[in-house]
């Protein structure tokens, strides 16, 4: 009888899950929103779904009417398209700026300097020259911003083309930082937010990408017309110190 009525106290002090608004989120934020949401949830007691993937998917589901509360896009076009065609009711907020960085396997090879940050990709085009081939893993830049900035900066520095025979690309940029630490890769440009994530950064090495070499990544978040009290609360949770805090933890701008 004890157990019982305790295990019943769980059941009425935790979060239920079941209702808990589902929240759709850019892969860039895989392990800042987790440690956000776990923090809003221990302040709160409510809980949040998070689903993480890749920006234009996450657009193009909203408009079908997928059953997610908040955006949380890596990109503000995809959030003002959104309200553009009328499927939210307002264009949102930017929450944060993200950052674009060369990610590499730790310890395998070189890390570039800040001044010549796409010497891995250089190298890994001579070594294609010599019948040697490592990938350069990037997102999507159908899908996913992050995949948009990596092309802007390629086509920069003149080597999107000479790259092509190289280039592996993730649905979205946690895929892509997966493939930049494979054993095949000499890297990617992907999220700074996810090479410098405890769980990753003792297995990568990083450098910044220029902000003025690809297309600002402006992050917007926007709820949808489904939203309830507990996503309308998280949005409000996430323009506030505790949250910039945590996001600038992970290497993003909230200023």
């Amino acid at each position: 009888m004890r157990l019982l009525l305790l295990l019943c106290g769980w059941l009425l002090s935790a979060p239920v899950m079941a209702g808990a608004p589902i929240v759709a989120a850019a892969s860039s934020l895989q392990f800042a929103l987790e440690e956000a949401a776990q923090q809003f949830t221990q302040q709160t007691g409510q809980a949040l779904r998070l689903n993480f993937g890749s920006s234009g998917n996450f657009r193009r589901q909203i408009a079908q009417g997928a059953p997610f509360e908040l955006f949380l896009s890596a990109d503000e076009g995809f959030v003002q398209a959104l309200y553009d065609e009328g499927y939210v009711d307002n264009a949102g907020v930017i929450y944060a700026r993200g950052r674009l960085a060369w990610v590499q396997p730790a310890g395998r090879y070189s890390v570039p300097s800040e001044q010549a940050p796409l010497v891995g990709v250089q190298e890994a085009i001579t070594a294609w020259e010599e019948g040697q081939r490592l990938r350069i893993a990037i997102a999507s830049p159908e899908h996913a911003p992050y995949g948009v900035a990596a092309r802007d900066v390629l086509q920069k520095a003149g080597l999107w083309e000479a790259s092509e025979p190289l280039r592996v690309q993730g649905e979205n940029v946690s895929q892509a930082m997966q493939f930049a630490l494979s054993d095949e890769a000499r890297g990617g440009l992907v999220a700074y937010s996810l090479a410098v994530a405890p769980a990753l950064a003792e297995r990568s090495e990083a450098v910044l990408m220029p902000e003025t070499w690809h297309t600002p990544l402006r992050q917007r978040m926007v709820l949808t017309p489904q939203a309830g009290e507990v996503a309308h609360a998280f949005y409000e949770w996430l323009q506030q110190a505790d949250a910039k805090a945590i996001f600038e933890t992970y290497g993003f701008s909230t200023d």
